[in-house]
């Protein structure tokens, strides 16, 4: 309840930081450049959750233990969910500043990439009747997938030399923004971390749950004298006595 009332509290100071900021001096709209604070930490932060995820799913093929699954797809749930808010996000700071949602610059169209790449997660995932083996598939997956999350986010957006991000890029990772702006980008990724990290936790907690009583639902079926729905018993035609 404390970290419920915490977060809440934060989302209303984050939110009248933002309204408070002054434009960003060197951008065709300045005070629309003030959208950097929610698109980028989303950016940044949703590779911490892949990473996670990579993780997790190390530890399930290791152990075979569905709890480390549950976190491995929670965590690639809200990975990709920041991921899809970093795009969103880039296309109306594309539509103001550049005059189109999408251009297809590089850092657009990497973000596209990964979007794909995980979507076939899901795909993957879903697409087997058998849990063993949809679990083990997806884990594999998840971590040869990884790799490309480093790549497509950060290194390959900055080995292209044409890219209309370049003065935003700067900006942020060249050390371009004043005092202002980086206490408020900075308090602002922190916001955001904890409100996922929340949600990451309760998707977790939801996937334990199902584990439990998919477990006691085996129990009690196993320890019954039902017969096997799949089974056909020989029937008695008549009564011999």
């Amino acid at each position: 309840m404390i970290y419920r009332i915490f977060l809440l509290l934060a989302g209303i100071g984050v939110t009248g930081l933002y309204v408070w900021a002054p434009g960003a001096k060197g951008f065709p709209q300045e005070e629309s450049a003030k959208i950097l604070f929610f698109h980028v930490p989303p950016a940044m932060l949703c590779p911490l959750f892949y990473l996670w995820g990579a993780v997790m799913s190390i530890r399930y093929l290791r152990t075979k233990d569905p709890r480390f699954d549950v976190r491995a797809v929670a965590a690639i749930e809200v990975g990709t969910l920041l991921c899809v808010l970093a795009t969103l996000t880039g296309m109306v700071f594309a539509r103001v500043q550049w005059g189109a949602f999408w251009e297809w610059d590089p850092r657009q169209t990497s973000i596209f990439i990964q979007l794909l790449i995980y979507a076939a997660y899901f795909a993957l995932r879903y697409s087997f009747s058998n849990q063993e083996r949809s679990r083990a598939y997806s884990a594999a997956y998840a971590i040869f997938a990884f790799p490309t999350v480093p790549f497509l986010i950060f290194a390959l957006p900055r080995m292209v030399t044409f890219t209309l991000h370049g003065g935003a890029n700067q900006a942020v990772v060249g050390g371009g923004l004043d005092p202002t702006y980086r206490s408020i980008f900075y308090t602002t990724l922190v916001v955001i971390l904890l409100c996922f990290a929340w949600a990451y936790s309760l998707r977790v907690r939801e996937g334990e749950e199902w584990l439990a009583k998919e477990e006691s639902d085996g129990l009690a079926t196993g320890g019954s004298d039902t017969a096997d729905p799949g089974v056909v018993r020989p029937v008695r035609l008549r009564d011999d006595g």
